[in-house]
């Protein structure tokens, strides 16, 4: 089997620029280089061109107007601009000590840049609720209704989980607060351009992206504010020229939104295709990985996940030592943003894996390069890293003699 090492397994925490992304931003670095808020010459006026270009393409994946996409450098900004920005304006008043400023919904899955922005919110006044999914890792309907309080300002749930890959009711829950009148946001950043979107048809108030998730380059990301019914509206929390219809100020990063803007418009040309490919890819992956080894978990919801991510857990094996074991391949043991950490994941501690559990978890993410050549050295090398620990796992041993070790009672001398 000839495949070229290391093989990229890791696209849930980037993906490569596209070539013909990158092809479309060079002129852009250097003959191409105006600030597109200059009005007063054709320097400026091709820059602007090219960013309001990338807007409509941006728009364009997710059924929104392009007056409604606004420039960050990625998800992390988004989410703060959305969650800070939308409690800020929407916070009860006036404001008294016992009803404090504000309820806000989310969940204890979601990524850390919805996580502490919620966490810096209630240090400033306002009081949030954090849900925990059943074992499926999916945030449903019914679970936001019942946390809905009369004070409720806020629901910020992600769409797709970015380790388990776990689909959320987004557009039940974006219905459910449009029927109560609450600001409803969604952190998009593993969803779009993987999964049809259209922020009409799913009840979306603010959605978060990030160009480095597409295929487009890293820095650069947007945000969708919704402009009519209802009309959305943010406080700022950077202020300077009023860029951004006074939102998000600060000179654009032209040559990176003219590669979002192309790699949305790859995305939407080939999400199909792509998606069909990368289902029958991890398929394979974890039907092989089932039918040669023993105590294996995937993790979150058997169906309903991104078509290109998969959450294994390996019994009686540690995750590092199963990553170390198959060197030539990149997978990650939670999200690229906390697995320098060495607790278990976060994210299926709150759906209920014990510690032993999270510690042997490996995330896949699939992408546009992957090969079916790849997958298959990747079965075979999981395979033989996971009996090589195992072989040297006494607790394997008493597993397979029938031995229950969860009865067992261990001393301590």
């Amino acid at each position: 089997m000839s495949v070229t090492l290391p093989i990229y397994l890791d696209h849930n925490a980037t993906t490569p620029v596209d070539p013909r992304v990158l092809e479309e931003m060079l002129p852009y670095f250097t003959e191409k280089f105006g600030n597109a808020a200059s009005r007063n010459h054709q320097f400026g006026w091709a820059a602007e061109e090219a960013v309001d270009r990338a807007r409509a393409q941006a728009a364009s994946l997710i059924g929104a107007s392009s007056k409604e996409i606004i420039w960050t450098s990625g998800s992390t900004e988004s989410n703060n601009l959305a969650i800070k920005g939308g409690a800020a304006m929407y916070e009860k008043a006036p404001r008294t000590a016992e009803s404090g400023r504000g309820h806000i919904i989310t969940s204890a899955i979601e990524h850390k840049a919805v996580l502490d922005p919620v966490k810096r919110l209630m240090r400033e006044g306002f009081d949030a609720t954090f849900l925990e999914p059943p074992a499926d890792g999916i945030v449903r309907r019914e679970h936001v209704e019942a946390a809905m309080r009369e004070d409720t300002i806020l629901v910020s749930i992600m769409w797709a989980n970015n380790e388990m890959g776990t689909l959320n009711d987004v557009p039940e829950i974006g219905a459910l607060c449009r029927d109560r009148g609450v600001l409803f946001h969604t952190d998009a950043t593993q969803w779009v351009g993987k999964m049809p979107t259209d922020v009409e048809r799913d009840n979306i108030d603010l959605l978060s992206w990030s160009g480095h998730k597409i295929y487009g380059p890293k820095g650069v990301g947007a945000l969708y504010v919704r402009r009519r019914k209802p009309r959305v509206r943010l406080v700022a929390i950077q202020d300077g020229g009023g860029h951004e219809r006074g939102f998000r100020s600060g000179t654009l990063n032209v040559t990176g939104i003219v590669g979002f803007g192309k790699a949305c418009e790859l995305c939407e040309q080939e999400m199909d295709q792509d998606r069909e490919r990368l289902l029958a890819l991890r398929q394979k992956l974890e039907r092989s990985i089932h039918e040669q080894l023993d105590v294996v978990q995937i993790n979150g919801h058997p169906e309903r996940r991104l078509p290109q991510t998969t959450n294994i857990s390996f019994g009686f094996v540690e995750g590092e030592s199963l990553m170390m074991g198959m060197k030539g391949i990149a997978v990650s043991s939670g999200s690229a943003c906390t697995s320098a950490s060495l607790e278990p994941s976060y994210v299926l501690k709150a759906i209920g894996v014990g510690d032993e559990l999270a510690h042997s978890s490996l995330r896949f993410g699939l992408g546009r390069i992957t090969t079916e050549q790849e997958i298959d050295y990747t079965i075979e090398q999981v395979v033989a890293a996971v009996n090589h620990l195992r072989a040297m796992s006494p607790l394997y041993d008493m597993h397979k003699e029938g031995i229950d070790i969860s009865k067992i009672e261990w001393s301590h001398h």
